[in-house]
């Protein structure tokens, strides 16, 4: 297999053959002829596969191409006099296959599946008993926070830091006023499902009826 590449007069360094023969007129452009190392190579050298009037040199291995499935080249930079053609016709690269169409992300199923709260991040609603809740934001994420993580105790810096984003001195009563509208919200059969752990902060426990 062989591939091709022209480089314009501009580019092409002005090279002597590389047996040492002088006297050649300045070559006005040169090609890249890249060879797999298992292809055969005449007993007479790689002179044998140039044009008449051609030299050759080793090609920075920079220069080679690299085609898809195919091992690595060597190559010989082949300069030639402008308007001639290159001994083989440049060879096309096989068509590199389209890669298959990614299967369809499956959608998270909602947090709290199987119990009256549930939270859908993705629709970013809520429900309790089949009832939807009207949340703003902060609630709506504190809410999937604690319904992703059942029966775990969170402290109030916890939830400032993992909600709001930020903490400082005073954030604590944030929490506190958000988890009662939390509560009020969830209506008196489940408002106990956000438990008070105190002296430390708050936990979420699915239930199905009133305490």
């Amino acid at each position: 297999m062989a591939n091709t590449r022209t480089f314009t007069a501009s580019t092409a360094p002005i090279l002597t053959p590389a047996g040492g023969a002088e006297g050649r007129p300045p070559l006005a452009r040169h090609r890249l002829r890249a060879v797999d190392r298992d292809e055969t190579v005449p007993p007479a050298g790689v002179a044998a596969l140039l044009p008449p009037g051609a030299t050759w040199l080793p090609a920075p291995p920079h220069t080679l191409p690299s085609l898809p499935g195919r091992p690595p080249m060597i190559g010989y930079l082949v300069l030639v006099p402008a308007g001639e053609a290159p001994l083989a016709a440049p060879a096309t690269a096989p068509p590199v296959p389209e890669p298959a169409p990614a299967a369809p992300a499956e959608e998270a199923a909602p947090e709290g599946e199987g119990h009256p709260v549930r939270v859908d991040p993705q629709r970013r609603t809520a429900f309790v008993d089949g009832r939807p809740l009207e949340l703003t934001y902060l609630e709506f994420e504190l809410l999937a926070h604690l319904v992703r993580h059942p029966h775990r105790v969170h402290t109030r810096d916890q939830l400032v830091t993992t909600v709001w984003g930020y903490g400082h001195v005073g954030d604590g009563r944030t929490v506190d006023v958000h988890i009662a509208r939390l509560r009020r919200k969830l209506g008196a059969e489940y408002r106990r499902s956000i438990q008070t752990v105190r002296r430390v902060g708050y936990k979420y426990t699915p239930s199905t009826a009133r305490d």
